[in-house]
């Protein structure tokens, strides 16, 4: 049986590997060794605190670091391994992609795209969750 394949003209591939940490300017040093550049200091602010991101590139490869607060940064404290927390892909459009998962019954973790003031001219994103728990983000930079 063949399945369809889901946004088809759309994806455009990976858009960023997104990895919670304890102490971001401890790992964006570290990153920075590993010949990666900060593009882009950011601040979003959550229920639990302010969450402070950093986005790391080095040639093709963007790394989001972000610093968790309160209980959620307790607990990636206690991990003995690291933890990314999202697969981010790049898309044309957030909200055709959107509307195609979400009719072809993706259940989506936000109600609809979410703004963020991100990058150059900001950005809009949701997320799915895959059969494992793995969150998967869709991203558009916005032009």
């Amino acid at each position: 049986m063949k399945s369809e394949i889901l946004l088809k003209d759309n994806f455009r591939g990976l858009q960023h590997l997104g990895i919670p940490v304890t102490n971001l300017e401890k790992s964006v040093s570290f990153y920075t060794k590993l010949g990666f550049n900060r593009v882009l200091k950011a601040q979003v602010n959550e229920p639990t605190g302010i969450v402070h991101v950093a986005m790391m590139k080095r040639e093709n490869v963007i790394v989001e670091l972000y610093q968790l607060t309160g209980e959620e940064l307790e607990e990636l404290r206690s991990r003995s391994d690291g933890h990314i927390d999202h697969v981010a892909f790049d898309v044309k459009d957030i909200d055709a992609a959107f509307s195609e998962l979400k009719s072809a019954g993706f259940e989506t973790i936000e109600d609809s795209p979410v703004f963020l003031v991100f990058w150059d001219k900001d950005c809009k994103y949701f997320a799915i969750r895959g059969p494992n728990g793995e969150k998967l983000e869709f991203n558009q930079i916005l032009s």
